[in-house]
């Protein structure tokens, strides 16, 4: 904890008017992966609950907005983006941890800041508290009967959606996770440079809003969005609202269990993994923390902690 203190305290000395720059936020989520990895187990899993409850208050905020919209499909889809970042927004302001964001700790790995051990043992206790927090919030939000709401319009659109989340190919599945978890770790990154809470805010907005208007699919958000779903199918009122919306009559035999986490999770999940892990984390790594790279002109080397040798 010294070495963080130590760490904060060269931040806080550096010049208070502009963003952190690529070198110096690489620097801070290197730092980030060590501070986590010293958290205790209770601790992390607290936050990533914390963290499912919030990303399905955004989600069920996308959900209810949208329900009765006429708009054109993109405007929909942009209010749905902007709105569903209140769950990132709450994430970041307030510590909790995201498997999707902490896929970043590979930077600290890479650095060998922490240990494989210590890598894994964080990405499995984040994941398992996300879900366990994704579906209290199921719960909760089934007993509040928000479903019925405009005539089961706010039920058919959560029907509707999970419905068409268990329907992708594997391939689709994957090439949006993919892609999804690239501007999530990005708004992660945007999230670290900000030096003030206005900054956090506005620095989720459009990396977010643009992976949700874009339908990318997000590991944690569809630990809500599915199972939600799934309990309203059994509901004849949503169903019959649902396929009034759509024009059809609905196939939901995918809607389960099986079709959650076969049909999606899984193929996200690992989506979700290589746009963090590779194509945000490791390049970032590569281009800003790689032991022979150097950023004299900037000087800010020697503000950051040393990274230990292995």
């Amino acid at each position: 904890m010294a070495e963080e203190r130590n760490f904060t305290k060269n931040m806080q000395t550096m010049n208070t008017d502009t963003a952190y720059s690529p070198p110096q936020t690489a620097a801070i989520v290197e730092n980030k992966a060590a501070v986590r990895a010293k958290l205790r187990v209770t601790q992390t899993f607290a936050l990533s609950i914390m963290a499912g409850i919030f990303v399905a208050l955004g989600a069920q905020f996308a959900t209810f907005v949208t329900s009765d919209s006429t708009l054109h499909f993109g405007l929909t889809s942009l209010i749905a983006g902007v709105v569903f970042s209140l769950g990132l927004i709450l994430v970041e302001t307030a510590g909790a941890e995201l498997f999707t964001g902490n896929n970043l700790n590979v930077l600290g790995y890479l650095s060998n800041r922490i240990t494989p051990g210590e890598l894994l043992r964080i990405w499995v206790i984040v994941y398992i508290g996300n879900f366990i927090g994704s579906l209290l919030m199921v719960c909760c939000m089934y007993k509040t009967h928000q479903f019925e709401f405009f005539h089961n319009m706010v039920g058919a659109k959560a029907l509707l959606i999970a419905h068409k989340k268990v329907n992708l190919s594997f391939t689709e599945a994957l090439a949006r996770g993919v892609l999804c978890n690239a501007l999530v770790c990005l708004n992660a990154w945007l999230c670290y440079s900000g030096r003030t809470l206005a900054d956090k805010v506005l620095s989720v907005i459009f990396p977010i809003g643009g992976f949700v208007a874009s339908g990318f699919e997000h590991c944690v958000a569809n630990m809500y969005f599915i199972p939600i779903g799934m309990v309203l199918r059994k509901n004849p009122a949503v169903v019959a609202a649902a396929e009034k919306m759509a024009g059809k009559t609905l196939d939901l035999s995918q809607l389960t269990w099986k079709g959650f986490f076969i049909n999606n999770l899984i193929p996200v999940t690992l989506g979700n993994f290589i746009g963090g892990v590779i194509l945000i984390g490791t390049v970032c790594w590569f281009i800003y923390l790689r032991p022979d790279i150097h950023f004299l002109s900037l000087n800010i080397k020697s503000d950051f902690p040393k990274r230990n040798k292995q």
